[in-house]
């Protein structure tokens, strides 16, 4: 199968980890190319050159800021899931419950890497395959666990699952469904039967 978590980061030092965490915030909330080094090394307090000796770039620290929220999340579904039963469906009902809780509590603007292919669209820029690999990764999550349900096509139903998920995390953000997760959730589970 796969790694559920990716590998821990190098330490970053106490400013590095101010940058990172007030770009996060920054990128977060105001969108990626609407927030400039200026602004993002002013809220870390710290000079522009402090950022550029961390991070060497802009670019680079999108990276850091796309594979941060990508390991958190990755730990938190995974708690999840610890907690949940084994069977395929009650993993796969335990991802959406998590989805619904990580975007209430930290992503009420909707999922942070759509929200960040929606501006990077260049398969050159370094974020890009952050961003590609980890939708694959979620898929690919999908994948084992319609494997382990013993479904005729695993593949088939794991990408019906994966838009299920994503069309919740889209919807999720636009507030136009009451609660888009429990209601992929459980057509999701359908597909597992």
């Amino acid at each position: 199968m796969f790694d559920p978590l990716p590998p821990e980061p190098p330490a970053l030092t106490p400013k590095a980890r101010a940058i990172l965490d007030a770009a996060s915030e920054l990128f977060y909330e105001n969108g990626i190319h609407a927030v400039g080094v200026d602004t993002i090394s002013e809220h870390a307090g710290v000079t522009k050159k402090t950022l550029y000796d961390r991070f060497g770039s802009k670019d680079r620290l999108v990276v850091a800021y796309l594979n941060e929220r990508d390991r958190l999340w990755r730990g938190f579904l995974a708690d999840h899931r610890t907690a949940a039963a084994a069977s395929p469906s009650a993993q796969v009902a335990a991802v959406f419950t998590a989805a619904s809780e990580w975007s209430r509590t930290r992503a009420p603007r909707g999922c942070a890497t759509i929200n960040a292919r929606a501006e990077i669209t260049s398969p050159e820029h370094p974020a890009y395959d952050v961003i590609i690999e980890q939708k694959r990764w979620m898929l690919d999550l999908f994948r084992g666990l319609a494997a382990d349900a013993g479904v005729d096509d695993p593949s088939l139903v794991a990408d019906r699952i994966m838009l299920l998920h994503e069309g919740a995390q889209v919807s999720a953000g636009f507030g136009t469904i009451a609660d888009p997760f429990a209601e992929a959730g459980a057509a999701a589970v359908e597909l597992l039967r």
